[in-house]
């Protein structure tokens, strides 16, 4: 094994939990766990009290064959490998019920599978920058917290408060019910990010680069929004389009206040 491999599977271990038993004992106590990877065909008693552990629990979780947790690690892991959360999560109903006690105006962020973790953390370092209260992200499909985002957020995953959900759906249609306007950033609509009004309570959808935002999140939004393009290349990275949407709203915001 060369280096680079040696090192890799070292910071990938290094907040990782083996075994079927560590898991439970994890999910029990409390643990932020960031997702869990079973191996495919398992099915013995103790696995079975595992799955009763994750249900109504919002933890990830999928099922994948022995060569992908050997990647991970060499330890005795019974085929169970649980990744520890760097960040503790939070529920969007709290939060926002602490923002408007706080007399703030809400300014959320949601993230429709954004799955590059170094995108993320620039996304997080981006909505601490421009006053973002919080970052909703779905329990699946998103990417994992790890220490590349954390380091990508030059820490600003220790400061933005991250909510996890299951639904996000009913997350989305709660903001609305609770006075959020919902605005939702693609490039295929007509009106641009510079023609908005900003100032009430708002929420903004960011998705991912190779799938946008879903189609059930669209119908939801209030307003659609683009960033105008002048060259030859139709989209921005995320991360680059989510910076230029959030400072557009600070920079509109700041001029009306």
């Amino acid at each position: 094994m060369h280096y680079s491999q040696e090192r890799e599977r070292e910071d990938k271990e290094e907040n990782c939990i083996y075994g079927i038993r560590a898991v439970i004992e994890a999910i029990k106590a409390g643990k932020e766990i960031d997702k869990i990877l079973l191996q495919r065909g398992l099915a013995n008693d103790l696995f079975g009290q595992l799955r009763k552990e994750l249900v109504g629990k919002e933890i990830p979780y999928q099922f994948v064959p022995p060569e992908k947790l050997r990647r991970v690690s060499s330890a005795n892991h019974q085929g169970v490998i649980a990744y520890l959360a760097n960040v503790t999560y939070y529920k969007t109903e709290e939060l926002l019920q602490s923002v408007f006690e706080k007399g703030k105006i809400p300014f959320v962020l949601i993230l429709d599978r954004v799955t590059d973790v170094r995108n993320f953390g620039a996304i997080a370092r981006s909505a601490e920058c421009a006053g973002v209260d919080f970052i909703i992200i779905p329990s699946r499909g998103a990417a994992q917290i790890n220490a590349d985002a954390v380091k990508t957020s030059a820490g600003a995953l220790h400061r933005i408060p991250v909510c996890r959900e299951d639904k996000l759906k009913e997350i989305i249609e709660y903001l609305k019910s609770s006075g959020l306007k919902i605005f939702a950033c693609h490039e295929k609509t007509e009106q641009t990010v510079y023609s908005v009004d900003y100032s009430g309570p708002l929420a903004v959808i960011m998705g991912s680069e190779e799938n946008g935002i879903s189609g059930e999140y669209l119908k939801r939004s209030d307003a659609q929004i683009k960033i105008p393009m002048a060259g030859n290349i139709s989209s921005l990275n995320v991360s680059v389009a989510t910076g230029i949407v959030l400072f557009e709203i600070l920079r509109s915001r700041t001029a009306t206040s």
